[in-house]
Order: structure tokens, then sequence, then C-alpha cells
């Protein structure tokens, strides 16, 4: 009768999906075992090296183009020479500035990852001298996304994994992808928030099965005029579907990191936020989004001054909500750490000595910061400067 097929039919559909439910679930399994357990040690290893004792990132992984316009600002020819001079420079503190103590990894170029010292020795023996994990940038830079109002997604998929494997043998423990979100009138779109999601699991399961820690990178940009609020609403749907897009994907987090932007108004916003409103709105972010199986978080500074960097930092690790940071909340900055640098070598040999002073003062404030124990007022030659470059790439 009626009643009986209706019953066969429910239980047979029952069925169906209990088995779709373990077959699933013994197949993400699977994959998940596809990384053994000394790989995953070996990740794990890496990545707490970098991050952890209130440890951050130089980023000195600039291409050829981006470094070359730092160069052009204190006059010096964007040269081979000139670029290995000046990472040269960055590498090689006196080993009584403890620059070790402050900085945990460095990413690279790929050009200066195959580079030698002026001495002949491979700058990332100079890094593993100084106690820093040498890591490398992986992605080819961003392309219009068709099918949306200018945003992007990152490319560098194809050969990412003979990629990464040759950079492995060359001394990177560590890689970066960086994934770019604009906020706007109708921005970002579902469609560029998924694309970049799922692009940036899947740079990370290649790079944790070439024995390389990722970095997951989604900036949303600061350019525009969006309040504290928007910059807090684009981020959390940014951050949940690249989580989402992470486990998926089979991404072992607890060999990964993640570098976000902190949570800001845009740069051309009338109202500023305060170090301590920047300090909640990212942590509340973070709360909301991050599993605590990641082990650091390494934020960018996305264009902010070298001071106002160090300080929202230091709020961030200073907001009290005791037992729900359960990462490590630390600093992966380029621009907020090589401004003064820059502008007191000025390309002369003869300065060596004071931009290596600007870079081991301004390491050191936020390794302070990402302990919640920066009082301010450690000055360099860049100051309040802002940093801001509207589009920026790397």
């Amino acid at each position: 009768n009626t009643d009986t097929r209706l019953v066969k039919q429910w239980y047979q559909r029952r069925v169906r999906g209990v088995l779709n439910y373990y077959t699933n679930y013994y197949y993400k399994s699977n994959l998940r075992m596809s990384l053994s357990c000394e790989q995953k040690k070996e990740l794990r290893e890496i990545a707490h090296a970098i991050v952890d004792g209130g440890k951050g990132i130089l980023a000195a992984d600039e291409s050829t183009g981006t470094i070359g316009k730092r160069l052009a600002n204190i006059n010096v020819e964007n040269t081979e020479d000139n670029r290995r001079a000046y990472r040269e420079l960055l590498f090689t503190l006196p080993k009584e500035s403890n620059i070790g103590d402050s900085i945990g990894g460095c990413i690279l170029f790929e050009e200066t990852l195959f580079q030698n010292a002026s001495d002949g020795r491979p700058f990332v023996e100079l890094l593993r001298e100084q106690g820093i994990v040498p890591g490398i940038k992986v992605d080819k830079g961003v392309v219009i996304l068709p099918g949306t109002d200018g945003e992007t997604v990152t490319q560098g998929i194809d050969g990412l994994n003979e990629r990464c494997a040759k950079y492995k043998k060359a001394g990177a423990q560590f890689a970066k992808w960086r994934a770019v979100i604009k906020i706007g009138e109708h921005i970002p779109s579902q469609l560029a928030i998924q694309e970049n999601a799922d692009t940036l699991a899947r740079y990370a399961t290649i790079c944790q099965a070439n024995g390389l820690v990722p970095i997951v990178e989604p900036e949303v940009l600061c350019d525009g005029t969006h309040t504290l609020q928007q910059c807090r609403d684009v981020t959390e749907k940014v951050l949940a579907a690249t989580f989402k897009a992470c486990f998926d994907h089979h991404v072992y987090l607890e060999g990964s990191l993640l570098k976000p932007n902190m949570v800001t108004a845009g740069m051309q916003c009338p109202e500023k936020s305060t170090p301590e409103q920047v300090g909640e709105a990212t942590v509340v972010t973070l709360q909301r989004t991050v599993p605590s199986a990641v082990v650091g978080i390494t934020f960018l500074s996305g264009g902010q001054s070298e001071e106002d960097a160090t300080l929202n930092l230091n709020a961030i690790n200073a907001y009290q909500d005791a037992g729900r940071k359960p990462w490590a909340l630390t600093f992966s900055y380029g621009r907020a750490l090589q401004a003064s640098v820059l502008k007191a070598w000025q390309g002369k040999p003869e300065n060596l000595e004071a931009a290596q002073t600007e870079l081991q003062k301004r390491a050191y404030a936020n390794h302070m910061a990402s302990l919640g124990k920066y009082g301010g007022g450690v000055d360099g030659a860049s100051g309040q400067e802002s940093l801001f470059v509207a589009n920026h790439t790397y």
C-alpha cells in the first residue's frame, strides 16, 4: 500500500544518506592522512619557530619592479647589484643586535633566494645564522577576475608544485601567497571572495605536500572611504570563506600561518580609529572566524606608518579577553620595517650601520608590541610618514 511504499522510500533515502556520509568521512580522512606524522611534525616546528616568543616576519619579497620604486625614492638605480647590496644590509646585522630574537622569519623574492652575499655565502645561510627561517613568495601576482567589477584573483597555481620542490631544496621553509580583496559600493562580490579563498587553499595544500609552511594572506585593502565596521564585516566574510576552503582542501592548520589585514577604516575615511578600537575590532573578527589550530597570525601593515603599525599591533595584543586569543599575534611587515632603513641607507656604504640600527630598532619595537608591551616613542627616519600606496602590489 501507499504507506508501506513511503516508509520504504524514506528508509532507502536514510541508508543512502548514511552511506554517503561515511564515504565522504573516510575519503576526507584518507586525504588528511596524506601527510605523514614526520611531515606534520616538521610543519608544526617550522611554524612555531617563526612566531613563538613574540617573533615576527620581515617581508623582503618585493618584486623587481616594486623594489625599483623603493630604490628610486632614494635615487638608487634598480640593478641586480644594488638590490643584492640592499638585501645584504638586511640580512647581516651584527650578532650583538640579537635580531633573531625579534624576527623569526624572512620572506624572500625568488631572485633573492638564490643570491649570495659579497663574501660568497648564500643569503639563506646568512639568515639561518641569525636564527631566522627563510621563506619565499610563490604567487605570480593578480589578474582581473572575469565577471566582476575590476576585482582580482591571484595567479601562479600552474607549476606551483615544481616550484615549491625547488624552493625547499634551496633552503626555503615556508611560503607566502597574497590574495587581494577590495571594498567598494558593490564589492567584494561573493565570486571574488570564493575564488580567492579556493585558490589560497589549493596553494596551501601544495606547499605542505612539499614541506613548506603556507602563509595564507587574504588581504582586504585599506583603499577607500569605508568605515571600521564595514572593514570588519568584509574581513569576517573573507576569513570565514578562506577557512571553509582550507577545510575542504584538507589544509593542515597546525602547520600554517595566517597573514590578514588589521581591521581599520579606509585610508580616505574621514572618521579615524584609535589603536584601542582597531585592537578590539580585529581580535573579535579573528575570534569569530579563525580556528584555534592555526599557529600564528602575522599581520600585514597595509600602508600604515611605521609607528601606527606598531601601536595597532600592541593594542591587538593588549586587548583583554583572557583565554580567547589562542594564536600568536605578531607581524609580517615590509614597508613598516624598511621605510626608515631605506631613508637611512641612501645607497651609501658609509650609511650601512645607521640603516641596520633602524631595522634593529623597528624590529624590537614590533617584538615588544607582539607581547603587548610596547610603550611607544621609538622614532625612526621615516617617523609617522604614511606608507600607503593605492592598489599596492608586491
